[in-house]
């Protein structure tokens, strides 16, 4: 098991497979972790380096839970990973919270150290107003209903995320579906994931967009479940440099783990064209 010492004194669990000059971190999103890559990785380490890590608050990071992260602590640590381990020439991967920090990490740091860059499936701002539809449950979640969950607690308010994440789990009697949601709760800390809830939730990332200054593929869910697929659109038009988008077909949000094969083979694609 390898521990990376932030210079706070935390310390993140992560994975490094691989060689070659290309390297390729993958980012996971809110309340998941590094283990939802640990497949396609088997493959990807063959064209390049692979790095996955868990976030402060996650899975072998959980005890990596002092203050109250945000979604620019999230950044500041990726940027003291790819500097730690002299990274370079990096294509990064973010799925859904994970681009939120990829869009932080070009806002903050800029572009020079990556190489292209993958989003998957992850909207620029995630409250939606009458001028912008396309962020979270598809164009229904306003800051009046971020004011309202304020009010109701943790486990409630996972339980919708994970229904809106997978429809299907709408279906299973909620006395059944409580365990499992606990269980991948008890593998994070509650207090950082609603620290970063709410930082994620506030943020606006649509300018950051058109500062990329590499090539980007956005891979995305058809009929979609968190996000609209017509964001793949929206960032045809405001993406300045090189851009494809991939759909998942008949996936949910979680297109990463619904069709393993498909994401490994549509990330080789992107490094093939390194």
């Amino acid at each position: 098991m390898s521990y990376f010492t932030l210079s706070d004194g935390e310390q993140l669990y992560y994975e490094d497979k691989g060689d070659g000059p290309d390297t390729l971190i993958m980012m996971h999103g809110w309340t998941s972790t590094h283990e939802i890559y640990l497949k396609p990785m088997e493959s990807l380490q063959k064209k390049a380096r692979c790095i996955i890590y868990d976030y402060r608050g996650h899975g072998k990071s959980k005890e990596a839970n002092s203050g109250n992260p945000t979604m620019e602590t999230l950044t500041g640590d990726l940027h003291e990973i790819i500097q730690g381990l002299q990274l370079s020439n990096v294509t990064l991967l973010g799925w859904s919270m994970g681009a939120g920090v990829i869009f932080n990490y070009v806002r903050i740091y800029g572009c020079d150290s990556l190489k292209q860059i993958i989003l998957c499936d992850m909207t620029p701002k995630q409250l939606n107003d009458e001028e912008w539809k396309l962020g979270l449950y598809q164009g229904r979640y306003t800051k009046e209903d971020m004011e309202a969950d304020a009010n109701k607690d943790f486990y409630s308010l996972y339980k919708e995320f994970a229904i809106g994440a997978i429809p299907k789990l709408k279906k299973i009697p909620a006395f059944l579906l409580k365990k499992p949601l606990k269980r991948r709760l008890a593998n994070c800390d509650e207090s950082v994931l609603k620290s970063l809830a709410q930082s994620m939730k506030i943020q606006d990332n649509r300018s950051t967009v058109g500062q990329i200054a590499v090539p980007v593929t956005y891979f995305y869910a058809d009929p979609g479940s968190l996000f609209s697929p017509d964001l793949a659109d929206w960032y045809k038009e405001h993406i300045v440099t090189p851009y494809r988008a991939v759909m998942f077909p008949k996936s949910t949000h979680m297109l990463v783990s619904d069709y393993p094969e498909k994401f490994t083979e549509e990330v080789s694609k992107v490094l093939h064209q390194i």
